[in-house]
């Protein structure tokens, strides 16, 4: 019986991991499916084709393995040759190299641009993962 029910909450818990661990969708204004960040941060098309990964130090690479930029630790956004193209706040807050307001990704997946007109849906997935693929275009989708 106890070998039972250590089996039955092993289950439970796999089931619960599997759950939180999926990938999470990126989607248009319309909610129209555009792709999906994996777990392991490869980014895939609405054809579940790898366009790039994300890499655990903020790497970011194109779908030849290329360095197409980086997430620095600060929120800060640089392109491949390591020049500031935009940063990501705290609060979702999304500014340009200028430090000009272009968008938001707001805590509950709402992506708007800077007139606050929602461009997408990115739920459960980081700021600043959805900032690149919805405001710096590093991964094209």
């Amino acid at each position: 019986m106890r070998h039972m029910k250590r089996s039955v909450l092993s289950l439970v818990l796999f089931c619960i991991m599997m759950l939180t661990a999926q990938a999470q969708e990126l989607k248009d204004a319309s909610y129209r499916f555009m792709g999906r960040v994996e777990t392991n941060g490869v980014v895939k098309d609405a054809n579940y084709r790898m366009i790039g990964k994300i890499e655990s130090d903020g790497t970011i690479k194109n779908a030849n393995y290329m360095m197409v930029g980086k997430i620095m630790s600060d929120g800060t956004i640089k392109n491949s040759n390591y020049m500031m193209i935009g940063k990501v706040e705290k609060d979702g807050t999304v500014k340009n190299q200028n430090y000009m307001f272009i968008g938001k990704v707001k805590s509950d997946g709402t992506i708007v641009d800077q007139s606050y007109k929602m461009i997408g849906h990115a739920k459960g997935v980081p700021a600043s993962y959805a900032a690149v693929l919805y405001f710096f275009n590093l991964l094209r989708m």
